[in-house]
């Protein structure tokens, strides 16, 4: 046992310490994210000769200036608009050199310059659908109530998203869903929606045959998207600077939709587009030589996860629940504890670690122990308090003393429940991992979540087969282990 918990705790602090000698990029979870950030990430690697970690996929815009403010990344891009609205509630001027300054004094955090392309928010519906209603703009809606709304989970939630817009042109639609960003294109292509939020620079808008709604009343800001990055790596790496800004102006909004549009609609990798990118306009040369985590390497980070957790909480949840399977009011009272984490969505509960944990494993396994525990503490408990009165007796009078009676007879006859309750924890951590991605865990979860954001069903299958057949595979396992462990008397005939 000593030696498992030693190659868990290596795994762990090597894991960590591989973190600490590359530069960490960050990126949200949406195509523009995730190709800005494969741009920064290919210039380190090739002219800035650094060692890369690429921590895409990270979530909302929280999630990745929290982990950028805390040293978790080093590195993402961002837009002016957001970063006022957001990460500064409203307060403070959405020009990029008032950012500086606020960002260098207050958080230790340096804005490079404007990469050249200005993504705001915008409401489209149908060509088809604004002509026969007769819409062309964001006022154009009020004598439209009926219309049905399909809204990003992000922009439902931000004052320069629904919450001001409905304010600032007084509507009140009757029928408002919170959507994916990534599926809302296909909603309103098949009429499952009317309206949906678009950044200007969406690939999707020329394929479903959107219409943009006209901002009459200058309510978006400007969304000027720019680099953030930690200070401290810019004096440990002062050529970054001046390597990065040589992106500075060149991704029109055009350009930044044919990007998009390669990824999304051509189905092209976002290594290969942002690669062919840099080499147009010679930056970098040749074609890219970077390769990826395999299946592998994102099965075994799986497993890590997976197994660790659940490891973990065997060693710790079983004793309690021999120690609690004697007192049946404590019993109740613990069970019902552990029983919160369950009650927690596994998406919440993983954001919920990012402030103590900060993201990656860390986070990742504490949830995952959250998650794990109950069943093999109920199943502990069960199994020994299930046991027959009589054969306590037939023990006692054996004159074996408690430890031994616990040892040779109801440990052995509670096995089969507490294996059991082990395998329950391990199959269901093995799905409740893939949403470990969101915060930068790795694994399984990262093909399921870029696929979803790139609407690209190969991608999110390449991450929910392999995870399925772990499930299968641990479950066979776990039922042969208890076959094999469980008394021949006390087996149930096949």
């Amino acid at each position: 046992m000593r030696k498992i918990v030693f190659i868990l705790l290596f795994f762990l602090f090597a894991t960590i310490a591989e973190g600490r000698d590359s530069v960490r990029v960050g990126s949200k979870k949406f195509t523009e994210g995730y190709l800005v950030s494969e741009l920064l990430a290919q210039l380190i690697e090739e002219k800035g000769n650094l060692p890369v970690e690429r921590r895409f996929g990270l979530g909302g815009t929280m999630i990745c200036f929290e982990a950028l403010r805390r040293g978790e990344i080093d590195i993402y891009p961002e837009y002016t608009g957001t970063a006022v609205e957001v990460i500064l509630k409203g307060q403070g001027s959405s020009d990029w050199e008032s950012l500086q300054k606020i960002f260098k004094s207050s958080f230790g955090l340096v804005w490079l310059k404007p990469l050249g392309f200005n993504n705001s928010y915008a409401l489209a519906l149908t060509e088809q659908l604004a002509e026969k209603k007769g819409i062309r703009t964001l006022s154009d809606l009020v004598g439209h109530p009926a219309l049905r709304y399909g809204l990003s989970h992000e922009f439902l939630n931000r004052r320069d998203g629904w919450l001001g817009l409905v304010e600032a042109y007084h509507l009140s639609p009757q029928r408002v869903t919170g959507l994916e960003h990534g599926l809302a294109y296909e909603a309103v292509g098949t009429g499952e929606t009317d309206i949906i939020d678009a950044y200007t620079t969406d690939a999707k808008i020329d394929l479903f045959h959107l219409k943009l709604l006209e901002d009459d009343r200058s309510f978006f800001p400007k969304y000027l998207a720019a680099t953030i990055v930690r200070d401290e790596l810019l004096v440990r790496h002062p050529s970054l600077k001046p390597l990065l800004n040589q992106l500075a102006g060149r991704l029109t909004e055009e350009k930044m939709r044919r990007l998009n549009a390669a990824v999304e609609l051509e189905k092209k990798s976002v290594v290969e587009v942002a690669r062919q990118f840099l080499v147009e306009e010679k930056l970098l040369e040749g074609k890219a030589s970077l390769t990826g985590p395999t299946l592998l390497d994102r099965v075994l980070t799986h497993l890590f996860l997976t197994f660790a957790s659940t490891g973990l909480v065997a060693l710790l949840a079983v004793p309690l629940g021999i120690l609690i399977s004697r007192r049946k009011r404590l019993a109740h009272l613990v069970i019902s504890i552990a029983g919160i984490g369950q009650t927690i969505p596994s998406i919440a509960l993983l954001v919920f670690m990012i402030p103590v944990f900060g993201i990656g494993i860390l986070p990742a396994l504490a949830a995952l122990i959250l998650y794990a525990t109950l069943p093999i503490l109920r199943n502990t408990c069960t199994g020994l308090q299930e046991i027959s009165p009589v054969l306590l007796e037939a023990a006692d009078g054996l004159g074996l003393t408690r430890f031994q009676r616990l040892l040779h007879v109801e440990l052995p006859l509670a096995r089969r429940f507490i294996l059991a309750g082990i395998r329950i924890s391990a199959v269901t951590n093995i799905g409740t991992a893939t949403l470990a991605a969101f915060i930068g865990a790795g694994g399984l979860g990262v093909p399921i979540v870029t696929g979803l954001a790139m609407n690209d069903t190969k991608l999110v299958l390449s991450g929910a087969i392999p995870a399925a057949l772990l499930a299968i595979i641990t479950e066979i396992l776990f039922e042969g282990i208890e076959r094999w462990l469980t008394p021949r008397g006390l087996s149930f005939p096949p």
